[in-house]
């Protein structure tokens, strides 16, 4: 895979920066680039400013990628990376306020699932709620937002390629009519994504906005992953999109609810409705003998729902079914629809319809 991509950015080489008049590799204006199977995929920082002036660029990678042999679709992808300011900046206007969230072209409604710290379950609990979603007869997307650590492509199962559409779109992934989209999809499950807010924010922008949501028909709901904590991601979403809830994944941990807090109280200072907290990883009862136990305690997440005055949204055990289906790819609503986990999930679901509806 290294040689591979050794192999594309010699190509990309050829491509000359029109600012800098260097090729676009030695301007440092490659993000990333990675072949994966027959696919290229090509991320440019470009200036916001240029972005006119760097489209004939992102088609030349496109072309310069082509050009290897094994590489039959290339994909470029141009992030928003704002030129340095000379000094003196502070005699220029005030930066403008930050733009309005828009409701998203094909999706009529858009839940975000958050949780304040990673390890929670956060990303088994979005699969499962959406699929349960679909099983109530909704026509729903999943977004994975989480692109240091995306999880969908082994959730999902799926190891495709988001194929290009028309205004420099993408149209998303399917799986049993699922429509999704996530960095997984278009880079090496090895490869990491070193890369600074402004590129991680359009990242997120073009999952939200350039993606062809509604190929098959319009999206009811659409649940966004996003990563742990309270940064860029967060702010990208509530300033693009509209959020119609939110809803905050913890376990019952007391370290885990005293983040769960904050995910909270960024929800409410951004303006987007709290659904709920969902308490994961409740607790475990032993297949052999039946016991239940405690592990990470129990109630925590309920009582602190009640404390801060948002509705709980329920209990998800810890269970091995449940992690077996998520690690294979079959999230266990759509594989096993009538165990009783799945209802877990599915109860879920009818209480975040009923909030949105």
């Amino acid at each position: 895979m290294k040689m591979n991509s050794e192999k594309l950015l010699d190509a990309l080489k050829t491509v000359q920066h029109p600012k800098t008049g260097r090729d676009v590799v030695t301007s440092e204006a490659i993000q990333s680039a990675s072949i994966n199977g027959d696919m290229a995929t090509i991320t440019l920082a470009i200036d916001p400013a240029d972005a006119d002036e760097m489209e004939a660029v992102r088609q030349a990678c496109e072309a310069a990628a082509l050009s290897l042999k094994g590489v039959k679709r290339a994909r470029a992808i141009m992030t928003a990376q704002r030129a340095p300011q000379p000094s003196g900046e502070s005699s220029k206007p005030a930066r403008p306020a930050p733009p309005k969230p828009k409701p998203i072209a094909g999706i009529k409604k858009i839940i975000a699932v958050a949780s304040g710290k990673g390890g929670v379950g956060k990303s088994t609990t979005s699969v499962n709620l959406a699929f349960a979603m679909q099983a109530a007869g909704k026509r729903v997307a999943y977004i994975d937002c989480d692109v240091y650590g995306p999880s969908a492509a082994l959730l999902l199962g799926l190891n495709e390629k988001p194929q290009p559409a028309e205004d420099n779109r993408m149209r998303p992934i399917f799986r049993d009519g699922l429509a999704a989209i996530s960095m997984s999809f278009l880079v090496d499950a090895n490869t990491a994504a070193v890369w600074r807010g402004p590129v991680v924010m359009r990242a997120v922008q073009q999952f939200l906005t350039g993606v062809v949501w509604d190929e098959r028909g319009e999206i009811d709901v659409a649940v966004i992953d996003l990563p742990p904590g309270t940064g860029d991601v967060q702010l990208t979403l509530a300033q693009t999109a509209i959020v119609d809830g939110a809803i905050i994944v913890s376990t019952p941990q007391d370290l885990a609810l005293i983040d769960a807090r904050k995910a909270v109280d960024m929800f409410n200072k951004t303006g987007a409705p709290i659904l709920g907290i969902v308490e994961n990883m409740s607790y475990f009862t032993c297949p052999r003998c039946g016991e239940r136990s405690d592990i990470f305690g129990h109630g925590g997440a309920r009582e602190s729902a009640s404390d801060i005055g948002v509705p709980f949204l329920g209990e998800i055990p810890l269970h091995m079914d449940i992690r077996k289906s998520a690690d294979a790819g079959a999230p266990i609503v759509l594989t096993a629809p009538d165990s009783e986990h799945a209802a877990c999930y599915r109860n879920l679901s009818a209480a975040v319809l009923k909030a949105i509806h």
